[in-house]
């Protein structure tokens, strides 16, 4: 399975902010929209990602005052990337060692989607489920040793 298989079943919705957006906005979008990051483009190119990990450790770090910072001043501006091709067998270790949920999807420099760990986790189970469903399917339909072939065969000499 590859990611392009995860974007095609994700659909193509993008949420972005710029760099220079307010944080507190970022913040406030990224709640109302439920979601975990945000694709920070600009120039219409991809220049960093915001997730609650980075708004977490900046509300850490001030007390809880955000003041004026701007996303740019917050955001991981070389976040790791995939593109369509790449297997899951190569995403999810890619992900797990550097702790990371979101991802990223390019294109050479067009920004093809974000997934999340999540989604990955997800056409996982998925696809194992199927595998499972369809291997019961064929032990079911498992075709019976028919009785009469162990009559008809010859009988050993000795």
């Amino acid at each position: 399975m590859k990611v392009s298989d995860i974007l095609r079943v994700k659909g193509g919705t993008l949420y972005t902010a710029s760099p220079d957006d307010n944080l507190q906005d970022a913040i406030e979008a990224m709640s109302r929209l439920d979601i975990g990051s945000l694709a920070i483009m600009e120039h219409g190119e991809l220049v960093g990602m915001l997730t609650f990990r980075e708004i977490i450790q900046v509300l850490a770090e001030s007390k809880g005052v955000l003041g004026n910072r701007t996303v740019r001043k917050v955001m991981d501006d070389h976040p790791m990337s995939c593109t369509p091709e790449t297997s899951l067998d190569q995403v999810r270790p890619m992900m797990l060692s550097r702790h990371t949920r979101y991802m990223p999807v390019m294109d050479n420099r067009m920004l093809m989607g974000v997934i999340s760990f999540y989604d990955v986790a997800k056409a996982v189970v998925d696809s194992q489920n199927f595998e499972n469903k369809m291997l019961k399917a064929y032990i079911r339909d498992w075709p019976k040793e028919d009785d009469t072939d162990a009559d008809d065969a010859p009988a050993a000499k000795g």
